[in-house]
């Protein structure tokens, strides 16, 4: 499956050691992440990730057209609803993009834990139907 990862400033860290607990899962499939993000995490996990542009700078732009072309099946965004950021709107069109074309997203680390279970027993085997590797 194609997992796209994306964390605000603030959220980074607990996205990080999300992927330390869940590496086993995580490695097992193929991973896209915003340009900081993703560099953090391969830094902290030895995780295969395809780093895209900046957040800010059109990496959740680029997350959200592969999600309206059906090349993501899982989204993992930890965002922080106390802060507000310039790529709000973005962050938005993300999620409204996934809601409209059926993605599983998590937006915070009590989803994101839901999912990633779902994942490791198959429960998201029906995205292979929808999006053949």
């Amino acid at each position: 499956m194609n997992i796209a990862i994306v964390a605000q400033d603030s959220k980074k860290e607990l996205m990080i050691q999300f992927c330390i607990a869940y590496c086993g899962v995580l490695a097992k499939h193929n991973l896209c992440a915003t340009a900081t993000t993703g560099k953090m995490i391969a830094d902290a996990t030895g995780l295969k990730i395809d780093c895209l542009m900046p957040g800010a700078t059109g990496g959740e732009e680029q997350i959200s057209a592969r999600v309206v072309y059906n090349q993501i099946d899982l989204v993992l965004l930890f965002r922080d609803p106390m802060v507000k950021y310039d790529s709000e709107t973005t962050l938005n069109d993300l999620v409204r993009n996934c809601d409209k074309n059926s993605i599983p997203i998590a937006t915070n680390v009590a989803t994101a834990e839901v999912l990633i279970q779902g994942l490791a027993r198959g429960d998201l085997a029906w995205r292979e139907i929808v999006n053949p590797q």
